[in-house]
């Protein structure tokens, strides 16, 4: 598929593609339109970056548009659920470009702000409701959102929706979705055992695209291994850090409890660093990154999964102070700098029992 005229789209989305600058498909785009088009089910692997909120959002307008019906107050007709607020606004951004000839109402509903606008446009009528779990639960246990209309549900970022602990608030939810007569489409990088069995329980009759990211490394990063004992570890990277060349770096750890141990240290040496995972919460997270951002702290120490959630450009370094357990993560962390032309660093910590991962890498 090499432009979106095949696909047999309404022309106010071809208008709202044009308004949005979308030209050609992407590769996750042209696998999972045409199945997602017709009403089936998707299950789709890619990561943040790939198209795929476009990848949803046309087969939701469309669907909505052909079955030519309204919102009743408080029930919303398509639910799309994402971890963070970031990534809800994003995606309500894109709804509201691609449907901006459509008659249909969306809200992004998220914590951290006041509940009551988000309360009087669920009473008003909303067609498209983008969601963070917990918000949306709190809105359900005052009655105020009711999910026996929905006939689209979108899951993005699954694994990261789990291992910020979401679990048992997505069961909750979608125990409450209609269990027949509903499109779903479920994307997540990657598809770990949990992740797995929750698409099982949710897909029917489904289609499975893939998008793996080439991996390829760029060229701009300068790559180096410091092989020490396990001892060494935290003063070498107390060292390299005190380097005045280090403008921002992103630490990586293997687990949220390897995060916030090294935060401390890194702290008690005298130098900025916050940890940042899924198991600190949405606000803390969020203050870590605008300290991050504003330059008022040099480093943030972050798991894989959570590290997706840091859209920040000038990252000047790099450090695996635990390789990854997976040789392709490599590639997605030290993407995390030289990115927009500029030149980066990456530096991993290699400990003699860490010498099988190196050589996979």
């Amino acid at each position: 598929m090499h432009d979106f005229n095949g696909l047999g789209l309404l022309s106010p989305l071809s208008a709202g593609l044009s308004a949005a600058g979308y030209t050609k498909p992407t590769p996750i785009q042209a696998q999972a339109l045409p199945a997602a088009l017709a009403g089936r089910d998707v299950l789709g692997l890619a990561q943040t970056g790939t198209g795929k909120t476009a990848a949803f959002a046309l087969p939701v307008l469309q669907a909505l548009a052909k079955a030519d019906k309204r919102a009743r107050p408080h029930y919303p007709r398509a639910l799309i659920m994402l971890p963070t607020r970031e990534l809800a606004l994003q995606v309500g951004t894109v709804f509201d470009l691609l449907g901006m000839q459509l008659p249909f109402t969306n809200a992004v509903v998220h914590g951290g702000v006041s509940i009551n606008p988000q309360i009087k446009a669920l009473a008003a009528g909303v067609d498209i409701l983008i969601a963070t779990p917990g918000r949306l639960i709190d809105l359900m246990d005052q009655g105020k959102c009711k999910l026996d209309n929905v006939v689209l549900f979108v899951l993005d970022e699954a694994d990261r929706m789990l291992d910020m602990g979401f679990l048992p608030a997505v069961k909750k939810i979608v125990a409450k979705l209609p269990k027949t007569g509903r499109q779903t489409m479920f994307f997540s990088a990657t598809m770990p055992n949990d992740v797995s069995g929750l698409a099982g329980s949710l897909l029917h009759d489904h289609v499975r695209v893939e998008v793996t990211p080439p991996a390829t490394t760029v060229e701009r990063i300068d790559q180096s291994v410091i092989h020490l004992d396990m001892a060494q570890k935290a003063p070498t990277l107390v060292k390299l850090l005190s380097d005045p060349a280090v403008e921002t770096a992103i630490i990586f750890t293997r687990t949220k409890h390897g995060a916030n141990k090294l935060a401390a240290q890194l702290a008690g040496a005298g130098l900025g660093a916050d940890a940042y995972h899924a198991n600190k919460s949405q606000n803390a997270r969020e203050r870590a990154l605008d300290a991050f951002r504003a330059g008022k702290t040099r480093a943030l120490v972050a798991t894989d999964i959570a590290a997706r959630g840091i859209d920040v450009d000038l990252i000047t370094h790099v450090f695996n102070y635990d390789l990854p357990e997976v040789a392709d993560a490599y590639v997605h962390r030290i993407g995390r700098t030289g990115r927009a032309g500029r030149a980066g660093t990456a530096v991993s910590l290699v400990t003699p029992a860490d010498r099988p991962l190196l050589k996979q890498i």
